[in-house]
C-alpha cells in the first residue's frame, strides 16, 4: 500500500472513529437523560385532555423576570423572595407578560446569579472555535491547506451528522429556559388535543400558527408513554433539525459558486457555531427554525422563483411576526422587475400559504379577523425600548423602558420607526444602485442588523438569523469582509443570548450590554461601509469598461 491510499484509509478511519465516539455520547446521554436533571426542583403540571402527569423544571434561583407554575397549572410572576409579584393579578399574568415590569436599568431581568453550570466550558469553547476559524480561513485564502477532494461527501456527511449528535448530547445537559420550555409543554399538549381550540384553550399563546404544528407532532409524540420523560429533548430537536438542515444548503449552495474547501469550511463555520446551537441546544428556543425559512425565501428569491419565496416569506411571518421584517427584500426584486405577473404570481402564492396554514385554526373562531388581532396582540405585549436586546436603545439607558418614554423632543418608539424607515430606504438604495439578485441577501442582512440594533422592541435573540444571511452574502457576493461581519454577529449573538440564559449578576450584565450594544452599532455600520463599497465598485467596473469600449 502506498503512502496516498495510506493516508486516505487513515483519514477515513479517522472519521468513522468520531462519528462512533459522537454516537456513543449521544446514546449514554439520552440513556442517562431523565428531563429534570438540571434545574433545581420540580413541580407537576396537569393539562386537561392528557391523563399523564408532566414534570416542569424550576430553577432555584429563578430571577423575578421569570414565571412559575403553581400546583393547579396556573402561572403567578413572584419576586425574589417567593412571593407573588405586586401590581398584576394571576389571571392578568396568565392571560398577559410574561416577563417582569421594568424597574431600574439592568436589575428586571438580572438581579442575581442563576445556572451558570455550563457557562464557563461554552464560554471556552466559543473562543477556541473563534480561534479555531480565523486560522482556518487564513489557511484557505492562502491555499495552504491541503484537501483531499475524494473524500469530500463523506467528510461534509460526517460534519453534519457529528454536529446533530452532539447537539442531542449537549441538549440534555440543561432543560433550557424555563420560560418558554414551559409554555412549548402547555402549546404542545393543546395543540395535539386539535388546532382548532388552540388559541382558545392554550396558555399565553401569542405565537402565530405555523410553528404550532410542529408542536402538536411533538405533543403527540410526547404522550407516548414510553417518550413522556424526554419531552424537552424532542421539544429541541425541529431547532437543531433546522440547524443541521441550513448547514447543508450552505454547503450545496456554496458549492456552486465557491470552491469545495471553502464550502465544507462554511457549513462547518455554522453546525459548530456557539451562537447558533446555545439557542436551540441550550435555551431550546425556535429561532433557527424561523431562520431555516428566511434562508430558504431569500435563496428562492436569488433563484428568481418569486412565486416559492413569497410562499416562504409568508410561511416566516405566520411563525414569527419578526418575518415582516424581511419583506422590503421581497418588495425590491419584484419592483426591480418591474413585471405585473411576478407580482400577481407572489401575492397569489402568499395568500394561499396564509390561508392553508390558519384555516385549521379558524374553524372555531367567532373573530374572521381573530389572526390580525393575534397579531396586535402579540406586537403589543413587550411596550419597551428594548426586551434585553443589546442594541443602541440599551445603550442609552432604554432596557425596560416603556417605549413611549422621550429622548430629548421625540420618544423612543418614535425613533425606532424613524431608525426602520432610514434602514429600509439605505437598503433600496444599494439594491437600486447594485441592480442585482446577488444582493438580496445583503440587503436581507441589513434589514435584521439594522432593526435589531436601531429599533424598539427588541429581544435577545431577534439578531439570530444574521449569522446565516452573512455567510449567504458571502456567498453570493464573494466579498470576505461579510465572513468578518459574520464572526462579529455570531460573537454579539452568542454574548447576548447567553447572558440572559445564564441570568448574570447585574454587574456583569450591565458591562456585557454596553460592550455588545457598541459593537452591534460597529458592525451595523461596517456593513454599510461593504455594502457602499460594493456598489461604488460595480460603478467603478461598469465606468471604466463603457471608457475603454469609446477607446
Amino acid at each position: 500500500m502506498d503512502i496516498g491510499n495510506l493516508k486516505k484509509q487513515i483519514f477515513k478511519i479517522s472519521l468513522v472513529f468520531i462519528v462512533l465516539l459522537s454516537l456513543f455520547t449521544c446514546v449514554y446521554s439520552i440513556q442517562h437523560y431523565n428531563g429534570s436533571n438540571t434545574m433545581g426542583q420540580n413541580v407537576q403540571f396537569n393539562i386537561q385532555g392528557f391523563n399523564n402527569t408532566t414534570d416542569i423544571n424550576i430553577p432555584e434561583n429563578m430571577p423575578p423576570s421569570k414565571e412559575r407554575a403553581n400546583s393547579n397549572g396556573n402561572i403567578t410572576m413572584q419576586n425574589e423572595n417567593g412571593q407573588p409579584r405586586e401590581g398584576k393579578s394571576n389571571e392578568q399574568e396568565k392571560n398577559g407578560e410574561r416577563r417582569m415590569q421594568p424597574g431600574k436599568f439592568g436589575e428586571n431581568m438580572q438581579k442575581g446569579a442563576g445556572n451558570t453550570k455550563y457557562l464557563f466550558g461554552l464560554s471556552i469553547y466559543s473562543i477556541s472555535f473563534l480561534i479555531l476559524c480565523f486560522g482556518l480561513y487564513y489557511l484557505f485564502r492562502r491555499k495552504k491547506l491541503e484537501f483531499d477532494f475524494k473524500n469530500e461527501k463523506i467528510l461534509i456527511m460526517t460534519l453534519l451528522l457529528v454536529g446533530f449528535l452532539l447537539r442531542i448530547s449537549a441538549s440534555t445537559l440543561m432543560d433550557g429556559y424555563s420560560g418558554d420550555i414551559n409554555l412549548f409543554k402547555n402549546w404542545a399538549m393543546t395543540a395535539a388535543n386539535g388546532l382548532s381550540t388552540f388559541y382558545s384553550s392554550a396558555r399565553q399563546a401569542d405565537y402565530p400558527p405555523l410553528y404550532i404544528y410542529v408542536l402538536g407532532l411533538v405533543g403527540k409524540i410526547a404522550n407516548i408513554t414510553m417518550l413522556n420523560s424526554y419531552y424537552v429533548l424532542l421539544l429541541k430537536i425541529p431547532a437543531i433539525a433546522a440547524d443541521v438542515i441550513t448547514a447543508f444548503i450552505i454547503y450545496k449552495l456554496a458549492k456552486n459558486y465557491l470552491n469545495s474547501a471553502i464550502s465544507i469550511f462554511l457549513a462547518a463555520f455554522y453546525i459548530f457555531n456557539p451562537a447558533v446551537f446555545i439557542d436551540s441546544t441550550f435555551w431550546g428556543q425556535v429561532d433557527s427554525f424561523f431562520t431555516l425559512l428566511i434562508f430558504i425565501a431569500t435563496y428562492l428569491l436569488h433563484e428568481k422563483k418569486y412565486a416559492f419565496s413569497s410562499s416562504m416569506f409568508a410561511a416566516s411571518i405566520l411563525m414569527k411576526p419578526q418575518g415582516i421584517i424581511f419583506l422590503p427584500i421581497l418588495f425590491f426584486e419584484l419592483v426591480r422587475q418591474s413585471k405585473i405577473k411576478n407580482f400577481m404570481f407572489s401575492a397569489l402564492a402568499a395568500l394561499v400559504t396564509i390561508l392553508v396554514i390558519i384555516i385549521p385554526f379558524s374553524i372555531n373562531q367567532q373573530n374572521p379577523l381573530w389572526i390580525v388581532s393575534l397579531y396586535t396582540k402579540t406586537i403589543s405585549e413587550y411596550p419597551y425600548a428594548s426586551v434585553n436586546a443589546f442594541n443602541f436603545f440599551s445603550l442609552i439607558g432604554g432596557n425596560y423602558k416603556s417605549y413611549n418614554t422621550n429622548l430629548f423632543i421625540v420618544n423612543y418608539h418614535t425613533l425606532g420607526m424613524l431608525f426602520i424607515v432610514i434602514t429600509t430606504l439605505i437598503g433600496w438604495f444599494v439594491y437600486i444602485k447594485g441592480n442585482n439578485r446577488k444582493y438580496v441577501s445583503a440587503i436581507a442582512l441589513l434589514q435584521i442588523a439594522g432593526v435589531f440594533t436601531f429599533s424598539v422592541g427588541m429581544h435577545e435573540r431577534y439578531l439570530f438569523p444574521a449569522v446565516a444571511l452573512a455567510v449567504l452574502s458571502y456567498i453570493y457576493l464573494k466579498d470576505k469582509r461579510f465572513m468578518i461581519l459574520a464572526i462579529g454577529f455570531s460573537i454579539t449573538s452568542y454574548i447576548n443570548i447567553s447572558t440572559i440564559l445564564f441570568n448574570l449578576k447585574a454587574s456583569i450584565f450591565n458591562n456585557l450590554m454596553g460592550i455588545t450594544s457598541i459593537l452591534n452599532i460597529v458592525l451595523v455600520a461596517y456593513l454599510l461601509k461593504v455594502l457602499l463599497d460594493n456598489v461604488v465598485e460595480k460603478f467603478s467596473l461598469k465606468y471604466k469598461r463603457i471608457e475603454s469600449e469609446a477607446i
